[in-house]
């Protein structure tokens, strides 16, 4: 299962800014968002997710749930 959380880096080490259960020694991927870049691939990320879930196709899946 893939999870993205906020992080920031002090003293050069990676601090998660929530609390996240990882067992121990496992593989994680980590993007840099410099500070110049961050707000555009925010909300070109928004874009993108409004796009898959703002949609009339899954509409049908919510009428389908009250019946």
């Amino acid at each position: 299962m893939l999870k993205t959380v906020w992080a920031t880096v002090r003293q050069g080490k990676i601090e998660l800014l929530e609390p996240v259960e990882i067992p121990e020694g496992a593989r994680v991927l980590v993007t840099l968002l410099p500070d110049d870049e961050a707000e555009f691939w925010l909300e070109a990320s928004q874009v993108s997710l409004d796009t898959i879930w703002d949609n009339a196709e899954d509409d049908v899946y919510a009428q389908l749930l009250q019946k």
